[in-house]
């Protein structure tokens, strides 16, 4: 399919003002396709000639003025308008589209629970074009109106408010001026809440077969969302703008949720059917908080070409994050986005496919190359550039720049240009200047710091790699007297570090502190070092540290250290056994635990020693060793009546004790005898959890294995409970198996091609670090096959594909050879192609911790 390049954009734009879009779609036509009407009435401001967008099954008739266009001019998916006039027009697109089984367009599923069918839009960046015809880019806003004949026992929810007409079609209200990409409709037989707030229509909706786990949780939804309402009126000026707020929680949804105006989509992950911890909980918060902001980030004022992204992104994650913290009863906010989502951005920025959080407009030459851009740099370094932007020129000149930017663009679309002429008209500071250090350049400073004493004072020296200024906090830490094992703060101070060079040295009274901990309170975007002494002390006493964001930066520079070779990945998991137990502050646990159990024990150590002189310790079974006596430790300290983060604590030692199983030992108990002593609860969730460990283990026969998965999957027969079983069928350690769960990814029969949920979950088991010998000759076949896959089943799968069907955990050269010869030779798509780069990037990066550990 063409992509749409830069230059035809600007041209359409110049060319085109669109006004209004009739859209009517038909869902009654089966489970295969749907038929899709539009009308769409635009001026064309001089002669020339453009193109529609459309993808359909069929293009039944085109009419433009009344004169029929020619089908069978459709190419791929353009259909060229030639020798327009100056003046009004309108265009008519009759169609049959087909529904998706990958998240993008129209996607349909049905429920395995009690067979409902559902259907729902996501026609981000490009995909409007599957579900009806429109000139498909940013900058051609358009009042939508919308209708939908649906099943008699359907409800239909869109943009704006929705009726049932006596016919039984459905109409929605008609939109504002809204990008294309922005159209949104959900229909099926939804189980929905209704109420009020300000004055507006709220909704919650979820899929029937959950409802009662929507329930369950509807007061804190809808407080969250109420309370999230709010915080923005205060510190907005501009008020909500469209007529009802809906949030659906849809299933099958690759992103955590899409800024749909009036009609935000949710995965329905976040319907929780079993227990969660209080983070969990913190982060659906922050979701929803964040898909709010876009409201005004991204739907009232929309970027105009998708290199400013970040517009969207960074905002509507720094403000998520922010008004999360200030009008819930979540506070610490920060502390999870340091050590759970920071890492994310600093992990991309410090790969070859690395790129500005603002990338030139060059740089951004078509759809395809942005939609690479929605990672970790466009979100979490994003955040992390207007927090550091926030600390520099105060929150209420930032915020004056922001209603500033709305005012002046409501309804319309701006630039990174526009953004910052209204940030500067708010403060005297050098926005510009800034900019171009922060949101122009790549990769990560660093802060390395050396402390020196003498005649009862001590000196401060910042070293500074990099180009970018820096405001940060630094924290000098004593030995509690009353208590050995704690840390007291001494100190915490303000430093300015210079772009260009290290700041001026500081000298302070008394003795050199403790440790010494640089952007403590992490308001800038750095990894940071340690001086000698301080590190020591902070492997002996860090969950001593009295502030949990504290701990948490100094576990992120810990994270730095062993993925830079320069600590050992036995030293980070003797820290994780040594301070874990004691950690109050569930993010932390959970951060730290998936870093441990991820990285450090199935990529970072071999599963055997490499050489002669490396220790037995230094191995992947003794880091499971470690972690699952850590876990119990956890779990002997929560024992007795759990409640909030004792209860939290508790459920993600179980996980982790789960997980890092190298025998079927304990976790075979907990499965037979349905229940795990002390609690938590032996869910879904848990049970699935325990079956595919004991089927990666090949814990007992494969008949009985098998006869273990097909009951579970009688006892749990949801959506989740099918992907729990493909998982687990993936994960035996049976040629058989895998090649059967080969053939499920990788076949070419169009009526058997899984899901874009059943795929994740049948690539997430077969690849397991206890098998390589078995999985050693798939790799050549991935790398041969995944091309055609990428090309076959579009940019979702593609990255599905090279994410999590990736042979990750065979970092050997040869994986390395072959993935750099498919880049080489295979023609990856672009979105594989990115994928497949920053996959190497990561094995490389394995490769040399492996390779230092051994020096």
């Amino acid at each position: 399919m063409p992509v749409l390049q830069r230059p035809e954009a600007e041209a359409r734009a110049h060319l085109l003002d669109v006004h209004r879009c009739e859209v009517a779609l038909d869902l009654t036509h089966g489970d295969e396709e749907f038929t899709s009407r539009t009308v769409i009435h635009f001026t064309a401001r001089e002669p020339g000639d453009t193109f529609v967008e459309i993808r359909p099954a069929t293009l039944h008739a085109a009419t433009l003025d009344g004169h029929p266009l020619d089908p069978a001019a459709l190419d791929d998916n353009r259909l060229p308008l030639t020798g327009l006039a100056a003046g009004p027009h309108e265009l008519r697109l009759d169609a049959t589209m087909r529904y998706s089984r990958t998240g993008e367009g129209m996607h349909r599923f049905t429920d395995p629970a009690d067979g409902e069918d559902y259907v729902y839009t996501q026609l981000f960046m490009d995909d409007v074009q599957r579900v009806f015809g429109a000139f498909d880019q940013p900058d051609l806003k358009a009042a939508f109106e919308l209708t939908v004949t649906a099943p008699p026992t359907w409800t239909v929810l869109a943009n704006g408010r929705t009726e049932q007409l006596p016919d039984g079609t459905w109409r929605a209200a008609a939109t504002p001026r809204i990008s294309t990409y922005l159209v949104a409709v959900a229909a099926g037989p939804w189980h929905s809440v209704h109420t009020e707030h300000a004055g507006l229509p709220f909704g919650l909706h979820c899929r029937r077969s959950l409802a009662p786990h929507l329930d369950a949780d509807v007061e804190e939804l809808l407080d969250l969302t109420r309370r999230c309402y709010d915080r923005y009126h205060e510190i907005f000026e501009e008020p909500y703008p469209f007529d009802s707020y809906d949030q659906a929680f849809v299933p099958e949804f690759n992103a955590g949720a899409m800024e749909n105006p009036g009609l935000v989509t949710f995965r329905d992950e976040f319907v929780f059917r079993s227990a969660v911890t209080d983070t969990e909980r913190q982060t659906r918060g922050m979701v929803i908080a964040h898909e709010m902001a876009h409201m005004w980030f991204g739907d009232l004022v929309t970027l105009r070409w998708w290199d400013d992204i970040w517009l969207n992104e960074s905002f509507a994650e720094y403000m998520g994050y922010q008004v999360l913290s200030e009008a819930t009863r979540f506070r610490d906010t920060w502390t999870d986005f340091a050590i759970a989502r920071k890492g994310w951005g600093y992990d991309a920025d410090q790969r070859p496919s690395t790129h500005p959080v603002a990338p030139a407009p060059e740089d951004v030459p078509d759809t395809a190359s942005a939609l690479l851009n929605f990672d970790g740099i466009s979100y979490a370094k994003g955040a992390s550039a207007l927090r550091q932007l926030v600390a520099w020129m105060g929150e209420k000149d930032f915020l004056a720049g922001i209603n500033d930017h709305f005012a002046r663009h409501r309804f319309g679309n701006a630039t990174l240009a526009d953004f910052l002429d209204s940030l500067a008209r708010a403060t005297d500071r050098d926005v510009h200047a800034w900019a171009a250090r922060w949101l122009r350049t790549t990769g990560v400073d660093t802060l390395t710091p050396t402390v020196t004493e003498d005649a009862g004072t001590w000196h401060l020296d910042v070293a500074h790699t990099g180009s970018r200024p820096h405001r940060i906090a630094v924290g000098a830490y004593d030995p509690d007297p009353g208590h050995p094992d704690r840390l007291a703060l001494r100190d915490r101070f303000d430093v300015d570090v210079p772009a260009d060079g290290a700041p001026a040295r500081h000298t302070f009274p008394k003795a050199a502190p403790a440790l010494v901990v640089l952007n403590d309170g992490d308001l800038t975007y750095a990894k940071v070092r340690f001086d000698a002494s301080s590190w020591e002390t902070a492997a002996r006493t860090l969950s001593g540290l009295p502030d949990p964001l504290t701990r948490a930066v100094v576990w992120n520079a810990a994270r730095d250290l062993v993925r830079d070779g320069e600590l050992a990945p036995t030293a980070y998991l003797e820290a994780a056994r040594a301070h874990l137990p004691h950690e109050t502050e569930l993010a932390v646990v959970q951060g730290v635990l998936a870093f441990a159990r991820t990285q450090l024990a199935d990529r970072y150590l071999p599963s055997a020693p490499s050489s002669p002189g490396q220790p037995a310790a230094a191995t992947r079974h003794t880091a499971l060793t470690t972690l699952t006596a850590l876990s119990r430790d956890i779990l002997r300290r929560t024992e007795g009546p759990g409640h909030g983060p004792e209860a939290g604590l508790r459920l993600t030692a179980v996980r982790a004790f789960i997980d890092s199983a190298t025998t079927p030992e304990g976790i075979q108990e907990w499965l037979a005898d349905g229940s795990i002593p002390g609690g938590p609860t032996l869910d879904h969730e848990l049970r699935w959890r325990i079956l595919t460990r004991l089927a990666t283990l090949g814990a007992a026969p494969l008949p009985e294995l098998h006869d273990l998965i097909d009951a579970e999957l009688a006892r749990d027969q949801s959506a989740t409970g099918q992907e729990g079983a493909a998982r687990c069928r993936a994960a035996l350690p049976d040629p058989e198996a895998k090649q059967a769960a080969w053939q499920a990814l990788f076949g070419t029969d169009p009526g058997s091609e899984l899901s874009n949920y059943l795929f994740t979950a049948t690539a997430t088991g077969f690849w397991a670090a206890e098998q390589q010998d078995l999985l050693r000759p798939y790799v050549a076949r991935y790398f041969t096959e995944v091309p055609a896959l990428a090309v076959r089943r579009g940019p979702a799968l593609a990255k599905a594909a090279g994410r999590w069907a990736f042979p990750a955990v065979l970092v050997e050269e040869e994986t390395l050879r072959r993935g750099e010869q498919c880049l080489a030779e295979g023609d990856p798509t672009p979105a594989l192609r990115r994928t497949l780069d920053d996959q190497l990037a990561d094995l490389r990066r394995a490769l040399r911790v492996r390779a230092a550990a051994v020096r």
